[in-house]
């Protein structure tokens, strides 16, 4: 199923400081539509970005980060986040683990985050034959009575 509106992706370097720039381009794409839902989608962009740049070699300068957004439905907005691989492994949600590993996992709560704020989340590998990178998406309830009129089915992103 295609979905019903694409908004063009979106590339960042790997580089905390562009995290300001990431939060405002989806405030940009996502304008007119309930700032709640906006706010909401900022915060789980923030997790998965900061995420990408921390645990693969998105973060290391070299990398990239891709922002893929879309409404594959009438009710849904589907945020996705794709790191540039480097070995970052599967992510997860911190289940039973000891002291030493809680204390580890102190800065990795961001998965519970968008887990509790989405309807739903999952990750998917770029390439099953090597590490290409690995995509994080969200998935968010849109009150289709709310959605902007006039949306087309593709949006160009403006710089």
């Amino acid at each position: 199923m295609s979905p019903l509106v694409h908004w063009e992706h979106r590339m960042y370097s790997g580089d905390f400081s562009e995290l300001a720039l990431v939060r405002a381009d989806l405030a940009h794409d996502l304008t007119g539509f309930d700032p709640d839902l906006v706010a909401t989608l900022q915060l789980c962009l923030s997790e998965l970005f900061a995420n990408t740049l921390k645990y693969t070699d998105s973060g290391t300068g070299y990398g990239e980060v891709l922002r893929a957004l879309s409404m594959p439905d009438h009710a849904t907005l589907r945020l996705s986040v794709s790191d540039s691989g480097g070995g970052g492994g599967m992510p997860r949600v911190p289940v039973e683990r000891s002291d030493d590993e809680w204390d580890w996992a102190e800065g990795q709560r961001g998965l519970l985050l968008v887990e509790n704020l989405s309807r739903r989340w999952g990750h998917h590998p770029l390439g099953p034959w090597g590490d290409l990178g690995t995509s994080v998406w969200a998935e968010f309830d849109a009150d289709p009575a709310a959605v902007p009129a006039g949306l087309r089915p593709y949006v160009f992103t403006s710089v």
